[in-house]
């Protein structure tokens, strides 16, 4: 299996009330196609942050990230916004959405923000719901749905433009345990459709279902 992500020595501190405060320190780590792959930590170990690098959302102040063989470091501002838009699809805990659209809506909206034309933002919409069991909740707008409905919603949001990495951030963590169980099945399933999957998780039996998992400690990462 080729890597989609490849991290060498990622660090990021931040200035804290005039304290330099150590976020990540020296991450290290590869993620294959087709692989799934959690970080397990709990809050404050700097899981969001190292998914911010690796992701392109921040930059570290050493170290790299290349990601289906962009070097995400050295991007200019124009070429982070298309690498955002096309290369990497983002889960968050909460889902996002924009309430007064539909859950269709919602997904079109990345793509045609990404310059897709709406015959084909449409289609791919289509396809991505199905991909998630939402096509017959596709019309019904983001408020009328339940919590785990919305998190799907985003999960075909982030799937619609065929990223090579996905990236969820505590997807399950507001989700009750059938309901995060869900989740978990479908980013298995989109590892399984040639797409790289890196989650955060604080649950221990949640990690256990990834292919692989790295543990977060005070900054630093290790293999579990």
């Amino acid at each position: 299996m080729s890597d989609v992500l490849v991290a060498e020595g990622l660090s990021r501190s931040y200035i804290v009330a005039g304290q330099q405060l150590p976020v990540v320190r020296r991450a290290t780590f590869r993620i294959a196609r087709n692989e799934l792959v959690a970080i397990l930590g709990r809050s404050g170990s700097g899981k969001s942050t190292l998914l911010s690098l690796c992701g392109g959302l921040d930059t570290p102040d050493t170290g790299w990230v290349v990601v289906d063989g962009t070097d995400v470091t050295q991007l200019s501002d124009e070429q982070r916004r298309a690498f955002l838009q096309n290369t990497v699809g983002w889960v968050f805990q909460t889902p996002q959405l924009v309430p007064l659209l539909s859950a269709a809506e919602n997904v079109a909206l990345a793509m045609r923000i990404a310059g897709q034309p709406q015959v084909d933002a449409m289609r791919m919409t289509a396809t991505a719901l199905e991909a998630v069991a939402l096509e017959d909740r596709a019309e019904l707008r983001a408020d009328q749905l339940s919590r785990g409905e919305r998190q799907r919603v985003a999960l075909a949001r982030a799937l619609v433009k065929a990223p090579a990495l996905v990236i969820a951030d505590e997807p399950t963590a507001e989700l009750d345990t059938r309901t995060a169980g869900e989740i978990l099945t479908l980013l298995h399933d989109a590892a399984r459709s040639d797409v790289a999957v890196l989650f955060t998780t604080h649950d221990e039996a949640e990690a256990a279902q990834a292919d692989r998992t790295l543990v977060m400690e005070d900054g630093v990462l290790r293999e579990a």
